[in-house]
C-alpha cells in the first residue's frame, strides 16, 4: 500500500489548468484579441518560412537564421495557445502529467533557442558589416550547421534537467494550476516538498543564460556601431543601420517582457497573479506575431519578394 501511495504521489494522473485567476468572467473577451494575434503569428511566420525556403536569392545565413526564428516562434505559440484557447472557451481543462512536462519542456526550450538565435543573428550582422569581404568564408554552411547544433544542444541541456526536477517531487497538494499552460516553477509550487532547488535553478540558470546572450549581443552591436560610423559615405552608414534596425526591434520585443517575467516571479510578490498570467499569455503570441511583420516591413529583400510572390503573381494569373 505504501508503494502505491508513493507512486500516485510522485506521478499525479493530471493537473487542472484554471486560466487567468480573477478574470474568469472575461475569458471569452480576452480570447478574441488573443486568437487574432495567434492567427497573425501563424500566417506571418508560415509565410516567412515559405518565402525564405522557395526564393533562392534569400538563401543566405541571415535569412536562414530568420527562418529558424520563425519556426521557433511557431513552436512556442502552438505549444501554449491551443490549450489556452480551450480554457478561454470551455473553462478549466485537464492536462496529463506527461503532457504538462512535455508542454513545459517545449515552451522553455523554444525560449532559449530564440534567445540564442537572436545572438547568432547579431553575430551574422557583425561579420557582414565589420568583415564584409570575408562574410562567405566565415559563415560557411559547415559553420552555420555547427551554430544551429550548438543552439539546440544548449537549450536541451538547460531545460531537460527541469523535467527530472519536477518528476522527483511529490504532489500531495491541490493539483490545480492557476495558469493557461504549464511552466516549471508554476508546477513545482504544487508540491508539498522543498522546491528550493527548482526555484534557484529556474531563476539562476535562465537569468545567467539570458544575461550572457544579452551581453554578447550588446558587444556585437557596439562593434557594429563603431564600424558603421567609420564608413566613408552617408549612404553606406544608412544602409548598414537599416539592416540592423529590424533585429534591434525584435531583440527589444523579446527580452523586455522576458526579464520582467523572470524578475517579477522572483521578487515581485506584490504584483497580482492575474497580471503575471496575462503577461505570460501575451508573451507567447505578441513577439511571434510582431517578428515577421517587423522583418517584412524593415527588410527590403523580404518586402520585395513578399509583394512579388503574394500579390504580383496573383494579378498575373
Amino acid at each position: 500500500m505504501m508503494a502505491i501511495f508513493n507512486l500516485s504521489s510522485y506521478n499525479p494522473e493530471a493537473f487542472i489548468l484554471l486560466g487567468i485567476p480573477g478574470l474568469e468572467h472575461f475569458h471569452i473577451w480576452i480570447s478574441i484579441p488573443f486568437f487574432i494575434i495567434y492567427l497573425v503569428a501563424l500566417l506571418g511566420n508560415g509565410a516567412l518560412i515559405y518565402l525564405i525556403s522557395t526564393e533562392r536569392s534569400l538563401h543566405e545565413p541571415m535569412f536562414f537564421f530568420l527562418s529558424i526564428l520563425a519556426a521557433t516562434d511557431l513552436v512556442m505559440s502552438n505549444t501554449c495557445v491551443p490549450k489556452a484557447m480551450s480554457i478561454y472557451w470551455r473553462g478549466p481543462q485537464k492536462i496529463t502529467f506527461p503532457g504538462c512536462l512535455t508542454q513545459m519542456f517545449f515552451l522553455h526550450c523554444s525560449f532559449f533557442v530564440e534567445s540564442a538565435i537572436l545572438l547568432a543573428m547579431a553575430f551574422d550582422r557583425y561579420v557582414a558589416i565589420c568583415f564584409p569581404l570575408r562574410y562567405t568564408t566565415i559563415l560557411t554552411h559547415q559553420m552555420i550547421t555547427k551554430i544551429v547544433v550548438g543552439i539546440v544542444s544548449r537549450s536541451f541541456a538547460i531545460i531537460f534537467p527541469c523535467v527530472f526536477l519536477l518528476k522527483r517531487l511529490p504532489y500531495c497538494r491541490t493539483l490545480t494550476i492557476p495558469h493557461t499552460y504549464c511552466e516549471h516553477i508554476g508546477v513545482a509550487r504544487l508540491s508539498c516538498a522543498d522546491i528550493s532547488v527548482n526555484i534557484w535553478y529556474g531563476f539562476a540558470v535562465p537569468l545567467m543564460t539570458v544575461v550572457s546572450d544579452m551581453i554578447l549581443i550588446g558587444v556585437s552591436y557596439c562593434l557594429i556601431l563603431h564600424a558603421i560610423f567609420n564608413l566613408p559615405s552617408q549612404d553606406a552608414r544608412q544602409k548598414a543601420l537599416s539592416t540592423c534596425g529590424s533585429h534591434v526591434c525584435v531583440i527589444l520585443i523579446f527580452y523586455t517582457p522576458c526579464l520582467f517575467s523572470v524578475l517579477s516571479h522572483r521578487f515581485g510578490h506584490n504584483i497580482p497573479l492575474s497580471f503575471h498570467i496575462m503577461v505570460a499569455n501575451l508573451y507567447v503570441v505578441i513577439p511571434p506575431a510582431l517578428n515577421p511583420i517587423i522583418y517584412g516591413v524593415k527588410t527590403k529583400q523580404i518586402r520585395e519578394k513578399f509583394i512579388h510572390i503574394f500579390f504580383f503573381k496573383e494579378s498575373n494569373e
